[in-house]
C-alpha cells in the first residue's frame, strides 16, 4: 500500500491551509506578525498553534475561522507537523 497525498501535502485539508495562507494576503500578514513578535524560544509548531489560535478566537474567529473552502483551521486532519515547516519558511523569509 503507498501513502497517499494531495499535492505534495499529507491531505487536502493541511495542502488548503497552507495555500490559504500563502495566497491570501491578510492570512500570509497575520502568519508572518505571529512569527516577528514570537518569543525568543517559540517553535514553529507553536507559531502555528498561536496561528489557529488568532483565527479561531474573538472576532475574527466569527469571520475567518476557516479557510475560504470551508476547512477549519483547527481540523484535526491538518498535519501541524507540515504547518509548523511551513511557519518555519516564513520564518527563514524574514530573516
Amino acid at each position: 500500500m503507498t501513502a497517499q497525498t494531495y499535492n505534495g501535502w499529507t491531505n487536502y485539508e493541511t495542502w488548503n491551509a497552507a495555500l490559504w495562507i500563502q495566497n491570501d494576503q491578510f492570512l500570509y500578514n497575520t502568519a508572518k506578525a505571529i512569527v516577528e513578535f514570537a518569543e525568543p524560544d517559540c517553535t514553529p509548531m507553536g507559531n502555528w498553534r498561536r496561528f489557529v489560535r488568532c483565527m479561531m478566537e474573538g472576532q475574527v474567529g466569527r469571520y475567518l475561522g476557516a479557510t475560504g473552502d470551508g476547512v477549519r483551521w483547527d481540523d484535526p486532519a491538518i498535519n501541524s507537523c507540515e504547518m509548523g515547516a511551513l511557519f518555519e519558511e516564513i520564518e527563514e523569509e524574514l530573516s
